[in-house]
């Protein structure tokens, strides 16, 4: 009457890696890192009213600079890994951009040709 169905347990398919995702993740974590130490240098070099996140102004006013830059970016790398593994790498990349063009170039303009 009644049949126990037993499930086998197959080995997972591999996923194949993605060389785009691969470098879309790199240049992620090289922007996060970069808008980090811009970022330091800028709060060093013209005070806190220079940056105009006001959560990563709350984070350095409650942890100090150091900690706070850290805390936002390794949170924000983590974020960006697990998207990765995620497999959802046109974010990733999307989000290198939108860093590189928002974040870091502005950092580049005021601290190295603006000053």
């Amino acid at each position: 009457m009644y049949a126990l169905r037993l499930h086998t347990v197959a080995t997972p398919v591999a996923t194949q890696r993605s060389r785009f995702g691969d470098v879309a993740l790199v240049l992620f974590l090289v922007a996060q890192a970069s808008d980090g130490v811009l970022t330091y240098v800028g709060v060093s070099t013209f005070g806190h009213g220079i940056e105009g996140n006001p959560v990563i102004i709350w984070l350095m006013g409650v942890l100090g600079d150091g900690a706070g830059l850290a805390t936002a970016k390794l949170a924000a790398g983590m974020f960006g890994i697990v998207l990765h593994l995620s497999d959802v790498h046109k974010a990733v990349a999307v989000l290198a951009g939108f860093y590189l063009i928002v974040a870091v170039a502005p950092w580049v303009a005021v601290l190295f040709l603006w000053t």
